[in-house]
């Protein structure tokens, strides 16, 4: 059976190289600002054929709109997996219609605020740490 019309990936490096050019640069602005405040015992991992990043639980994703199921049309979607527990000060993440995963799209890498971005992976890494 295919998956999402036809695309599975079977590996990280086949989800890096499938990705258009403007995608791939937002996804790995994001993807460098989560591994360098991530402890060094994440995990980064296939998951509904987007790179997900786990410490006890799922922390954060990355979801570019070429990949379908993302639920939008452009940019690359920044989603928190238990963002109803974030306190977001800065309301940096949109709410949407899920009651739990927060997130943020991005069009262009100046909208990219990763300082921002940082403070709620620090506030993200203090909740998995209550599992």
């Amino acid at each position: 059976m295919a998956f999402q019309n036809g695309i599975q990936f079977k590996s990280l490096v086949e989800f890096w190289e499938y990705l258009p050019p403007e995608e791939s640069l937002l996804a790995e602005i994001l993807r460098q600002i989560i591994i360098e405040k991530l402890p060094l015992t994440h995990k980064e991992k296939l998951c509904y054929n987007v790179p997900y990043f786990y410490l006890k639980r799922r922390v954060c994703f990355i979801w570019p709109s070429t990949i379908p199921w993302g639920g939008f049309k452009n940019g690359v979607m920044l989603g928190f997996c238990y963002g109803n527990r974030l306190q977001d000060k800065l309301q940096y993440l949109t709410h949407g219609t899920n009651k739990q995963v927060f997130y943020k799209i991005y069009k262009s890498a100046e909208e990219i605020n990763a300082t921002a971005i940082q403070q709620l992976i620090f506030e993200a890494i203090a909740i998995d740490e209550t599992w």
